[in-house]
């Protein structure tokens, strides 16, 4: 069964094609590299706005089927930033381990990081994932949570995901 992952860049600019969306890009990108596994994606540039956040959130889970939802943008402090507000209204479950990985991951780089939000949560059998807006973060962030990823879908009934250890070594427990 081919995976699908959803992935959701929230940019005012980027969706009115002012410029490139360069973040969705370098997550499809580092997807690419991780999973050996089939999958496609599903993928969207939107405004800012918290309803069009909450109603691609839930198109992407319970229409579309993805199994993991990657969103990039909106997790700062700013007043248009309402990503994880969206996230956490459209779950059921909230993850907050991956935020806390995320931050301590980012501060090695840049003191800012303190200022990020970035969250992840469940809505049914999908894991929705914040990541911050830049496509260098991006990496970084998943790099560090991706290894907990397959073994979180895993739990979720949804398709098996393999990797090239080579790029990340996803976690199972020994049964």
């Amino acid at each position: 069964m081919k995976a699908k992952i959803g992935i959701l860049t929230m940019s005012d600019r980027a969706s009115a094609g002012i410029y490139e969306d360069l973040s969705g890009k370098a997550i499809i990108e580092t997807l690419n590299a991780y999973l050996t596994s089939d999958w496609e994606s599903v993928y969207r540039v939107i405004p800012d706005v918290q309803q069009g956040i909450e109603i691609a959130l839930k198109e992407m889970a319970d229409l579309e089927g993805c199994c993991l939802i990657v969103t990039t943008g909106g997790t700062g402090p700013a007043l248009r930033d309402v990503t994880p507000e969206a996230t956490e209204a459209v779950c059921e479950k909230m993850m907050p381990g991956f935020g806390e990985l995320m931050r301590q991951v980012s501060l090695k780089y840049v003191p800012t990081a303190i200022l990020s939000r970035q969250t992840a949560g469940i809505r049914g059998k999908s894991l929705i994932i914040n990541l911050p807006g830049k496509p260098k973060s991006i990496r970084e962030c998943l790099d560090a949570v991706f290894p907990a990823v397959p073994y979180c879908i895993d739990l979720l009934e949804g398709p098996f995901l393999t990797c090239n250890e080579e790029v990340i070594k996803p976690f199972r427990p020994k049964s």
